[in-house]
């Protein structure tokens, strides 16, 4: 194993990697993936990763359409029902996030990188900001399953992933799993 001098650590590039979807499995479906892109980068230069997990929040709430539906279900002359809450037993969205976040640090620290993670609940440009308000970070990379955002807001450039080039430019690269994806600097 090789030990890192100061003057190692200083050379390092720092990549914060966020993910909301399982790392390996998007590397299989990208070509390049995230995976090679790092490979590629620490070909050039030594790096040290952080994977930043997302909780997928989204899929634990319901929306207003359903909780709305859901309480007009009842009849007439019944009590009104309780509206519908979340389904939360047997699904812990948290330990599934961290899970994601623990496979992924061991595929990076088994291929040869200083890598370590953490999860957050926070949405994903809160949880970027709050972590390179904290550490700093020469690119950041998202590995992203899906856009779960309206079209328009695509459209419009007001989606979380455009918020973010706005602030990272080239220092973003988004992997995204959508048909005919590229990764996007």
């Amino acid at each position: 194993m090789r030990r890192h001098s100061v003057e190692d650590v200083v050379d390092m590039r720092r990549y914060l990697v966020v993910l909301d979807t399982d790392l390996l499995a998007l590397d299989e479906k990208l070509n390049p993936g995230p995976v090679n892109y790092l490979a590629k980068q620490q070909a050039q230069q030594p790096c040290d990763v952080v994977v930043l997990s997302l909780v997928a929040t989204r899929q634990a709430k319901l929306s207003p359409l359903e909780l709305v539906l859901g309480a007009a279900s009842g009849s007439a002359g019944a009590a009104p029902k309780k509206p519908p809450t979340a389904p939360q037993p047997g699904h812990d969205i948290s330990a599934a996030a961290e899970h994601r976040m623990n496979r992924a640090v061991r595929h990076l620290k088994s291929i040869g990188y200083q890598a370590n993670g953490i999860v957050s609940d926070q949405d994903l440009v809160k949880a970027v900001d709050a972590e390179t308000r904290i550490h700093d970070y020469d690119e950041v990379i998202l590995a992203t399953g899906s856009h779960d955002d309206s079209r328009l807001a695509r459209t419009l450039h007001m989606d979380p992933i455009h918020h973010l080039q706005r602030r990272w430019g080239k220092r973003l690269t988004v992997f995204a799993a959508s048909p005919g994806s590229e990764p996007d600097h």
